[in-house]
C-alpha cells in the first residue's frame, strides 16, 4: 500500500510541478518580485487559471479523496485539513476570476499543492522503507528448487509444488528452499537472516535447517518438513506483520493529539479570519492567512511519528532474532524492575559438563580425560556426552577401548591400551573397595557444596581422578545479569531444582532472588509475588513449561523457540537461547521510547509556535508566511521527524557496547 501511494504522490508531484511552471511565469506577483517579464498573447490572461484547475483536478483532487473517510468516520484530521485549505485556495482563486477586483491566488495554489505531493511523496518513502521488514524476509524463500526424484536424479520445482517428505538438494551458496531435516552431507549455513546468529551454523545429517537460509561451502540433502505458511519463516512473517500493524500506547496518545489538531487548527483558522477582517478588510490577505493556518497545521508529523518508529523498532528487533507479538509489551520493556529466568536451559545449557578435575599421582588432567573419553565412548548417558566434550574441546583423542561393560547404579568399565579402567560414581568406590586419596576427598566435598556431581576414574584398581559435573552455566549468562544490573533491573532465577543446586548457579551469576523447588503450576505464583511488591515482572522462559508464568508476567519473553514461532504464551520471542537477547530487548525499547517521545514533543512543539506565526503575531514587524512556505514548514518538520525515527537504525545492540561488562576473566559471551 505505502508503495502504490509512494509511486502516486511521486508522479503527480512532477506531473503538478510542470504544470505549475506557466502559472509561476505568467504570475504579476512573482514577476513584480523576481523583477522579470513574460510576453503576453491573446488568451495568456487565462493560463493562470487553466492550469491552476488542471493542477488542482490532478494533485489535489487525492487529497480530497483521502479525506472522505475521515469525514465520513467524525475522525477529521490531517486529509481533512489539506482538503480544506486547497479547497479555500481554489475557490477564491476562482472567485477572484469572476470578481477581478479581487487578487488573484494561483500561484500559491498550485505551489502549495506542489509542495503538498513532494512532503507525502517523501513520508510514504520513508514508511515504505521502514517497513521492508516484510519484503526483505519474503526475498530470503527462493522460487524454485531442486527436489531429488525416485531415481536420483533432480528436477526444478516451484517451491510452492513441495510436499513434506520430499528430498531436495541445496546446493553450495544456495537458499534453503523449506524447513527440513539434513539427511545427508556438512555444510556450514549461515541462519543471520532468521536467528540474528552472526556466525554461520554447522550441519550435518540429523540437523534441522530452517528455509530461507544459506547454505555454505557443502552440498546438503535435505528432507522438506514443512511448506508454506507452516514454515519458521512464514511464522516469523506473520509475527512482524502483526507487530507492525499494532498499535502502542504512545501512537494512541498521537492519535488523539492529532484529531485534537484539527479542530485547533480551525479554531485558529475562525479567529485569525475574523481578527484580520476587522483589522483590515475581507480581502486576499485575510484568505492568506486562513490557508497558511490550516496548512501548517496539518499533522504530518504527528501521524508519521509513531508509526515511523515501531516499523523501525519491529524491522530491527526481527534482525536481532527479536520477534514482537505485543507492541505494548515491548514498550513496556523498557520499565521492567525485575526479571526472572528460568535457569534450565535459559542461563543453563541444560546439559551436563565438566566443571573441574582434580588427580593424584603421575597422572595430568589431559590424560585422565583421554582414559575417561576412551571408556566412554560407546555411552550415551549424559555424563559420558559430557566428559567426551571436555576431551574434544581441549582436542584430547580417546584411544580405542574394548570390553565395555556398564555396571548398573555404579558406573562402566572397559580396556583401555591393556589396561582395566572403570569410571563412575561413588558407589564404583564402595564396590571395587577402593581408597579415596585426600585430595580427592577434599575436591569432592568441595563440589559437593557446590551442588555439582563428582565421577572417579579408577585404572588398574587405583583411583586417580576425579572429574566435577554439573549443568553448564551458559557464556553469555554472565555478561547479561551484569548489564541487567546495570540498567537497574533486578535478577531473580526460578528453577525446579534443589536450593543447593539454584544458589549455587545463582551466587555464580550474581543473582539477586531465587525460587528454587517450584513446581511447573507454581511458576505464575512466584510471577506473582514479586508483581505484589510493585515491580513491573519480566519472565524469561522456554515457552512451554513456563507458559503460565510467562503469561503472568507483565512481559513475557520466551527464549529459544527459533523454530517454533508460534508461542501464544509469550510477548515477545527470542530466536536463540541467547540470555543477553533479553539485555538488547530492553536497550531496544528505551531507545525506541526515547525516538516516539523526541518525535511527539517536536510534532506538537512545532505546531505551538506554527500555528500563531501563521496567523501573523509577527505581522507588526513585518513577517506573513505565504501558504506555500507554510506547507514548506509542515513538509520540513515531517522530514525532521522521518529523519530522527530513521536515526534509531544506529542504535548499537552489540554486546561490547552495553554497559556492565566489566573486563574482568568472565568468559565474554558468544555474540
Amino acid at each position: 500500500m505505502h508503495e502504490g501511494h509512494e509511486q502516486m504522490f511521486r508522479r503527480r508531484f512532477f506531473v503538478s510541478t510542470l504544470l505549475s511552471i506557466p502559472v509561476l511565469l505568467y504570475s504579476p506577483t512573482l514577476q513584480e518580485w523576481l523583477g522579470f517579464f513574460v510576453p503576453a498573447f491573446p488568451g495568456s490572461e487565462w493560463i493562470n487559471p487553466v492550469f491552476a484547475v488542471i493542477v488542482f483536478a490532478y494533485g489535489g483532487i487525492p487529497f480530497l479523496q483521502m479525506a472522505i473517510p475521515e469525514v465520513r468516520d467524525r475522525s477529521p484530521g490531517m486529509m481533512t485539513l489539506i482538503s480544506m485549505a486547497i479547497s479555500v485556495a481554489f475557490v477564491y482563486s476562482l472567485a477572484s476570476v469572476v470578481f477581478p477586483t479581487q487578487s488573484a491566488f494561483f500561484w500559491e495554489l498550485v505551489t502549495l499543492i506542489d509542495i503538498m505531493l513532494l512532503g507525502h511523496w517523501i513520508e510514504m518513502r520513508s514508511v515504505r522503507r521502514a517497513s521492508s521488514a516484510l519484503d526483505e524476509l519474503a526475498k530470503l524463500m527462493p522460487d524454485t528448487a531442486e527436489r531429488i526424484t525416485d531415481d536420483g536424479e533432480t528436477e526444478n520445482v516451484p517451491v510452492s509444488e513441495l510436499e513434506e517428505g520430499d528430498l531436495v538438494l541445496v546446493r553450495p551458496g544456495a537458499s534453503v528452499p523449506a524447513d527440513g531435516v539434513v539427511e545427508e552431507g556438512d555444510s556450514d549455513v549461515n541462519e543471520a537472516m532468521i536467528t540474528g546468529e552472526s556466525k554461520p551454523v554447522s550441519k550435518e545429517p540429523g540437523d534441522e535447517v530452517i528455509g530461507g537460509t544459506v547454505n555454505g561451502d557443502g552440498s546438503l540433502r535435505v528432507q522438506v518438513g514443512a511448506t508454506g505458511e507452516e514454515t519458521t519463516l512464514a511464522g516469523i512473517m506473520r509475527l512482524v506483520e502483526e507487530a507492525q500493524q499494532s498499535k502502542s500506547r504512545t501512537q494512541a496518545l498521537a492519535d488523539r493529539a492529532a484529531g485534537w489538531l484539527f479542530y485547533v487548527a480551525v479554531g485558529a483558522a475562525a479567529v485569525t479570519a475574523v481578527a484580520w477582517t476587522v483589522a483590515t478588510t475581507f480581502n486576499a490577505t485575510v484568505i492568506e492567512r486562513v490557508v497558511t493556518v490550516l496548512v501548517i497545521a496539518c499533522p504530518h508529523a504527528l501521524g508519521l511519528a509513531i508509526p515511523l518508529v515501531v516499523a523501525i523498532n519491529t524491522s530491527l528487533a526481527a534482525q536481532n532474532g527479536m520477534l514482537v507479538r505485543d507492541r505494548i509489551a515491548m514498550e513496556q520493556a523498557r520499565e521492567l524492575d525485575s526479571i526472572i529466568f528460568d535457569k534450565t536451559g535459559t542461563l543453563t545449557k541444560g546439559e551436563h559438563g565438566v566443571v573441574g578435575i582434580e588427580t593424584v599421582g603421575a597422572v595430568d588432567e589431559d590424560e585422565a580425560l583421554k582414559l575417561a573419553a576412551a571408556v566412554e565412548s560407546d555411552s550415551e548417558h549424559m555424563i559420558a556426552r559430557a566428559i567426551r566434550e571436555a576431551a574434544d574441546k581441549r582436542s584430547i583423542d580417546a584411544p580405542d577401548a574394548s570390553n565395555f561393560e556398564a555396571m548398573k547404579g555404579r558406573g562402566v568399565r572397559a580396556t583401555v591400551e591393556g589396561e582395566e579402567v572403570y569410571v563412575g560414581g561413588p558407589n564404583l568406590l564402595d564396590h571395587l573397595d577402593a581408597g579415596v586419596p585426600s585430595a580427592l576427598a577434599t575436591f569432592a566435598e568441595e563440589a559437593g557444596e557446590n551442588a555439582q556431581t563428582v565421577v572417579y576414574l579408577v585404572r588398574e584398581g587405583e583411583l586417580t581422578a576425579a572429574f566435577a559435573m554439573a549443568d553448564v552455566i551458559r557464556e553469555e549468562s554472565y555478561a547479561a545479569v551484569d548489564a541487567l544490573h546495570d540498567l537497574d533491573i533486578e535478577v531473580a532465577m526460578l528453577t525446579g531444582d534443589s536450593s543447593d543446586v539454584a544458589n549455587a548457579v545463582a551466587d555464580e551469576l550474581g543473582i539477586d532472588t531465587v525460587f528454587a523447588e517450584v513446581l511447573p503450576e507454581d511458576k505464575d505464583k512466584k510471577v506473582q509475588e514479586l508483581q505484589d511488591q510493585g515491580k513491573l515482572v519480566g519472565m524469561v522462559g522456554d515457552g512451554v513449561n513456563d507458559a503460565p508464568a510467562l503469561t503472568r508476567a507483565d512481559v513475557g519473553i520466551a527464549i529459544g523457540s527459533g523454530t517454533d514461532v508460534a508461542v501464544q504464551s509469550a510477548d515477545v520471542i527470542l530466536v536463540q537461547s541467547n540470555p543477553m537477547d533479553v539485555v538488547r530487548l530492553v536497550k531496544l525499547s528505551k531507545a525506541s521510547y526515547r525516538k516516539m517521545q523526541e518525535n511527539i514533543v517536536w510534532a506538537a512543539g512545532y505546531n505551538v509556535f506554527a500555528i500563531p506565526l501563521a496567523a501573523g503575531v509577527l505581522a507588526p514587524i513585518g513577517i506573513l508566511l505565504s501558504p506555500a512556505v507554510g506547507a514548506l514548514l509542515m513538509s520540513l518538520s515531517t522530514v525532521i521527524v522521518a529523519i530522527n525515527a530513521q536515526l534509531l537504525r544506529r542504535v548499537d545492540l552489540s554486546v561490547p557496547s552495553l554497559t556492565g561488562l566489566s573486563p574482568s576473566g568472565r568468559p565474554e559471551p558468544a555474540d
